[in-house]
């Protein structure tokens, strides 16, 4: 529609303006309407009823002739007779005389200009019947008076007073007659009064009653034109509402139509090219997420200052890697290989997504990453990375069913296992590299530390092996036994290593007894008690045959019969040792 290619100010002043035009037009119609009332009430006022009155006089002027011409009568005939007092009486009378005629042109001068007046509806054959009548009336009564008042005054001079009172007689019954004459038009007029008053009743509700009607269609219309417009203003407002919170939603994917071409309208298309480029951006961001872990995109946009800079944080170190995979990618094909790694990786990496750890980069077959802050909290970072660990060992069966499929072989080679490295400690964070190719990285003793443990997962035949640190980190929120004390290459201390088992509570009595028993046997091994110690390593593989760590100090102190450890020795374990 035009209306709404129009100015959002153009709008509301359009609204403004055709309330404006309504209300003008409601109060020009309660105008004109109170004008005819008025011109009817000014008609009933100054013409209905004043022709009334003078009809209602002209009955008293008769009365008032009368008692003056017994008056004139009465001073003729006193005796002596007073001139001077008898010509004040005929004048008297005269001027009496006169009013009648004079009230009743008055009535009928009224009565005319009621017929005369095209703007009111009155009966004007009614009103000109009953100026007719008026005229008649006071036309015969002249005649017939005129007459008996000049045969009063002679039988008055002639002192006929018999005569004289046959003669008044006679006008006191032309008085009468005169009298209900007009009494008969008054009652005419009285009705044309009250069909006047009528009239202006009537008027007037029906001028009260168009003027509701009128106003109450310029409300609706002024409402439906208001409603109109306000919708076509809040409709695209709402749509962009909605498509604000599908953008703080995270969802790119939906445009808003562009249904109007004001200020809106304008606003609807910059917000469609701000979710083009934001649509563009996330993909932008997803494909450089496939390359950098999204949280450390995330972070670097956010505070790019520590890319830059670099902060010592303590962090949470995890080395991942597959065992068997060296002799297992001998005899593949590179696309059989690299289809093999990718379904590998897809399906590691996501118990470290999952519990909110920072993919650092993939090294062959190995996945590091790290937990710590900002992306997580410090006192959950070791937790995660434990509960990371248990996840991606419990994804190992289904990937060893998965890998022939995959290959398209009925049985691997050489079966593929897991083994995996956790150390927390200070580190620092930042980009690292050279001008022409920089990477956010962690790099630190803690970092050694997991690479190593990782590694010392083959010489124990364990598959998650943490440090002291994350040990105490974690606290009883895992299940884990002490394995060994150990001096890792480039490290002159020794300390103690630990197995992750399982979440808490969630081992069974086979490994409950082989926890106690492995702690038995390590106590009399460090206590250089061998038999007691292989008692309580054979003990525990009772429990769970195939330990690795249990196989592994066995070994160790069957070595020990052959070449006894130094006097000094303070039961930790160099990886350098022979």
């Amino acid at each position: 529609m035009p209306l709404f290619n129009q100015s959002i100010r153009r709008k509301i002043v359009g609204i403004a303006l055709g309330l404006i035009v309504l209300m003008l037009v409601t109060s020009i119609l309660s105008m004109v309407m109170s004008s005819k009332v008025g011109v009817l009430l000014d008609e009933l006022t100054n013409r209905y009823i004043p022709a009334y009155g003078h009809l209602a006089r002209a009955n008293i002027r008769s009365l008032e002739r009368a008692l003056a011409l017994r008056r004139m009568v009465m001073t003729r005939m006193q005796s002596p007779s007073d001139e001077e007092a008898y010509t004040a009486r005929l004048h008297e009378f005269e001027d009496v005389d006169r009013k009648i005629e004079e009230e009743a042109e008055g009535a009928r001068t009224l009565i005319n200009a009621i017929i005369d007046d095209p703007r009111t509806p009155s009966d004007n054959a009614t009103l000109a019947r009953i100026e007719t009548r008026i005229e008649t009336a006071v036309s015969e009564l002249r005649r017939d008076m005129n007459e008996d008042h000049a045969k009063l005054l002679k039988q008055v001079d002639a002192r006929q007073m018999d005569n004289a009172r046959g003669t008044l007689e006679h006008l006191d019954v032309l008085r009468d007659n005169f009298n209900q004459k007009i009494d008969a038009i008054r009652a005419d007029m009285l009705k044309q009064v009250f069909f006047s008053t009528s009239q202006v009743i009537g008027h007037q509700r029906q001028a009260i009653i168009i003027s509701g009607i009128v106003t109450i269609l310029a409300a609706v219309v002024g409402f439906a034109f208001a409603l109109l417009v306000s919708s076509g203003i809040t409709r695209p407002v709402r749509l962009l509402l909605a498509g604000a919170r599908e953008v703080e939603a995270g969802r790119f994917d939906k445009s808003i139509a562009v249904s109007t071409q004001d200020e809106i309208g304008e606003l609807a298309a910059a917000f469609n090219r701000m979710i083009e480029q934001l649509r563009h951006n996330e993909r932008i961001r997803e494909t450089f997420g496939r390359y950098i872990d999204p949280k450390v995109v995330q972070g670097l946009i956010d505070r790019p200052e520590v890319a830059i800079d670099g902060q010592r944080r303590v962090m949470t170190i995890m080395f991942s890697d597959m065992s068997g995979f060296t002799s297992m990618s001998e005899g593949m094909t590179p696309r059989g290989l690299v289809k093999v790694m990718n379904h590998y990786f897809t399906v590691m990496s996501a118990p470290i997504r999952n519990n909110r750890g920072v993919i650092d980069k993939y090294i062959g077959d190995a996945i590091m990453s790290y937990w710590g802050p900002p992306f997580v909290e410090e006192d959950e970072q070791a937790l995660l990375a434990g509960l990371s660990a248990i996840d991606m060992a419990d994804q190992v069966p289904a990937l060893q069913k998965q890998l022939p499929d995959l290959l398209g072989i009925r049985a691997m080679p050489v079966q593929c296992d897991l083994r995996i490295g956790i150390a927390t400690g200070e580190v620092l964070t930042g980009s690292i590299g050279s001008e022409l190719m920089m990477s956010f990285t962690v790099m630190g003793d803690a970092v050694n530390l997991a690479s190593r443990l990782e590694a010392v997962n083959k010489l124990y035949g364990t598959r998650i092996l943490i440090s002291q640190a994350t040990a105490e980190a974690i606290g009883a929120r895992l299940e884990f036994r002490e394995i060994d004390r150990l001096a890792v290459v480039g490290q002159s201390v020794p300390q103690p290593v630990f197995e992750v088992m399982g979440r808490a509570g969630a081992l069974a009595e086979p490994q409950e007894s082989l926890r106690a028993h492995y702690a038995e046997g390590l106590a009399a091994y460090r206590g250089c008690r061998f038999d007691d110690a292989r008692m309580a390593f054979n003990a525990a593989l009772e429990r769970c045959p195939g330990d690795g760590p249990s196989r592994t100090m066995l070994a160790r102190i069957a070595r020990f019969e052959t070449n006894p450890p130094a006097a000094d020795w303070d039961g930790a374990w160099r990886l350098d040792s022979k």
